[in-house]
């Protein structure tokens, strides 16, 4: 039967072991890279949404660079679950040469829901205080 033999020798191809191996690899490589796929999606939309509470914030401390003497708090909630409030009061200086509340503490803080963290952005400045006409 040496025929037989030269047959069995020629054949060439991949075993059911090597097959199930190689496919586990494959399986282990494609699960690694839809882990960090997705951790970086997720990155994407954390800071998207940073840099829209920054941008909302500072919008907010530009419409108010001028706020009546007494102070004022307001707040509210844009379309995108954004919750932000404003909230100023008159900074206390024992100072001859300005008047009680021309000066301003202004604060301004923006707060989001990401999943299930609460993100938020505090931004401080200082602003006139002006007497409403």
């Amino acid at each position: 039967m040496p025929h037989a033999d030269a047959i069995y020798q020629r054949q060439s191809g991949f075993s059911l072991l090597e097959m199930v191996v190689a496919i586990a690899i494959l399986a282990l490589s494609l699960g690694a890279l839809y882990q960090a796929i997705s951790g970086a999606t997720r990155n994407v939309r954390t800071d998207e949404h940073y840099a829209f509470g920054v941008e909302l914030a500072r919008s907010l401390v530009a419409d108010s660079a001028q706020v009546p003497i007494g102070g004022r708090t307001t707040s509210g909630r844009t379309d995108g679950g954004f919750l932000w409030q404003v909230q100023a009061q008159p900074l206390d200086f024992s100072s001859s040469v300005l008047q009680a509340g021309q000066l301003q503490r202004l604060e301004v803080r923006v707060a989001w829901q990401d999943g299930s963290r609460r993100r938020e952005i505090v931004l401080d400045s200082v602003v006139e205080g002006r007497k409403q006409p």
